[in-house]
């Protein structure tokens, strides 16, 4: 059996992490405006397709960014959760499927699913306290988040997983 906690899986974890925290501090605001959130280090959730160390790095990553969040005292252990979730169901795809097409498809699906159910319970019902009208703010919310996170994780993550996986298939050392 592989040893888990290895120093190479432990730096890669940490550089998953940093990366993700890096990324969404540079859109600033817009990585946590609600409606249309610009947050390209989602490109990084499709990583547990090939590392396990990037499951609690996504996670940790994810909390430690929501720490900037107008909603921080939801979005971080709830957003942290729900990147967790993604991170997990992301891995099992990468475990179970063999075709790199139907990885992506699958393993993206998770991430862009998980966050456009949960996300938009922090920013209707948790945060803002809509009256009435807040079926409708939850469904506008999660199409948007559903675009948004369908456009990073599968353009900017195909992009991403694809580039590993040639890395990967040349040997290159650091992505093996």
């Amino acid at each position: 059996m592989k040893e888990l906690f290895t120093t190479k899986r432990l730096c890669r974890a940490g550089i998953i992490a940093a990366l993700y925290v890096a990324l969404t501090y540079a859109f600033g605001a817009i990585s946590y405006n609600g409606i249309l959130q610009i947050r390209p280090a989602e490109a990084l959730c499709i990583l547990p397709l090939f590392y396990i160390e990037a499951v609690p790095a996504l996670w940790v990553g994810c909390m430690l960014a929501n720490l900037a969040s107008p909603f921080i005292i939801y979005d971080v252990p709830i957003g942290g959760l729900a990147t967790l979730i993604a991170a997990v169901l992301t891995y099992l795809a990468g475990r179970y499927i063999r075709s790199n097409w139907l990885k992506v498809a699958v393993g993206g699906l998770a991430p862009v699913l998980v966050n456009a159910f949960v996300i938009p319970v922090i920013i209707v019902f948790l945060c803002n306290g809509y009256e009435g009208a807040a079926s409708v703010a939850y469904w506008i919310n999660f199409g948007s988040l559903c675009a948004t996170e369908a456009l990073w994780v599968y353009v900017l993550g195909g992009l991403l997983y694809f580039t590993v996986y040639r890395l990967r298939s040349k040997n290159v050392r650091v992505f093996m």
